[in-house]
């Protein structure tokens, strides 16, 4: 059984008009299938999903990123990469169902697989955590990319989580330094690591497996700090005015390309990944081989480099390159715009001095 969002009722009607046209079975016994009518209803569809999807508002796309149908985690990782070998547990507490890890093979390329899981169905939701990672998934995470890392094995994640398990036994456990360690571990990796977003990327239960050289977004998911439920009532103690904070986060995958946070958008088929799921796996094994084919002649430290000054630059115009002091590192590099702003900035009252000069000069020839 198909589920329908709000904004899709007018779709579900005429789907299930399709349904009832299709069934040689009418009132009166067995009927004759209009084939022609089916023909132009599906066209109707289709015309509608088109016009429907090309003006999703933030709210609406966040509803299409926890759509119940959308492929999952598990389903990539099955249709994507062959040989697919799950390795589990943290060697310190336990095994954490809510992240899928293990070693596979990309077009005959080892990778190491890491997927945030939601589940299925209620039970399988459940045993997942509902895609909410506890410490010892991500203290797994770590043991497996610290793994690949030393084996020079790239490292493929995929995000789909409404943020890190808030529990009072999470917490016990050291949620927030596993959360630090992640991050310092993604960002410290000497083999590229590239992350998709195929559904919710919500708070720091996403960035601590997203910290990637590549962060790719499916074009109807989302990736923001917090969801828009908990941005309404911190801001206007009222949940209900979600839409109005979905906009204001700009959290959809073309606003975020605009700032730069990301590096691609893969485009969804019409009405959704979950109307196409083996399309879009297709399309997002192209991108993942993409990416990967454009670092094969990176060193290890102009990986780690790329990585870094892809984050430094966030915000910036060119951010971070490498300097050519004695002591190496990182320093800031300047557009020739921005060095005009600031030598003007830093002259402005010799400027302004000699504006005032020019004035008087051409008011005193004028007069």
């Amino acid at each position: 059984m198909k589920n329908y969002l709000e904004f899709e009722k007018e779709i579900k009607a005429l789907e299930q008009e399709v349904d009832n046209l299709k069934s040689p079975f009418g009132s009166e016994g067995i009927s004759e299938v209009d084939t022609q009518k089916i023909k132009n209803t599906q066209n109707e569809i289709n015309e509608k999903l088109k016009e429907t999807y090309a003006n999703l508002n933030s709210w609406q796309k966040t509803q299409v990123a926890r759509h119940e149908d959308r492929p999952k985690a598990n389903f990539y990782i099955k249709k994507i990469f062959s040989q697919f070998t799950l390795l589990s547990g943290d060697r310190y507490f336990g095994d954490d169902k809510s992240v899928i890890a293990g070693f596979g093979l990309i077009d005959n390329k080892s990778v190491l697989v890491i997927g945030q899981e939601k589940g299925e169905d209620l039970n399988s939701r459940i045993e997942r955590n509902f895609g909410m990672m506890r410490p010892e998934g991500y203290r797994k995470c770590i043991r497996l990319m610290k793994l690949a890392d030393r084996f020079q094995i790239p490292v493929i994640s995929f995000i789909d989580t409404p943020g890190a398990y808030p529990g009072l036994g999470a917490e016990q456990r050291g949620q927030a330094s596993a959360i630090a360690n992640s991050i310092e571990c993604c960002m410290s990796l000497t083999v590229p690591n590239i992350s998709i977003i195929i559904g919710e990327g919500g708070s720091g239960g996403a960035i601590a497996l997203a910290s990637s050289n590549k962060v790719i977004m499916l074009e109807n998911s989302i990736y923001s700090v917090i969801s828009p439920e908990g941005c309404a009532s911190i801001l206007w103690r009222d949940p209900s005015k979600s839409l109005q904070a979905a906009e204001a986060m700009k959290l959809t995958a073309k606003d975020l390309l605009k700032l730069r946070v990301i590096d691609e958008i893969i485009s969804e088929p019409l009405g959704g990944a979950h109307r196409d799921p083996d399309s879009i796996a297709a399309d997002i094994k192209h991108s993942i081989m993409k990416n990967l084919k454009s670092f094969d002649n990176l060193s290890k430290e102009e990986i780690y480099d790329h990585r870094k000054s892809k984050f430094l630059q966030i915000g910036r115009d060119q951010g971070f390159s490498k300097s050519n002091n004695l002591e190496g590192g990182l320093s800031y590099k300047d557009t020739n715009i921005q060095k005009f702003v600031t030598h003007i900035q830093k002259n402005k009252f010799i400027y302004g001095g000699l504006g005032l000069l020019v004035i008087t000069s051409l008011i005193s020839l004028l007069f």
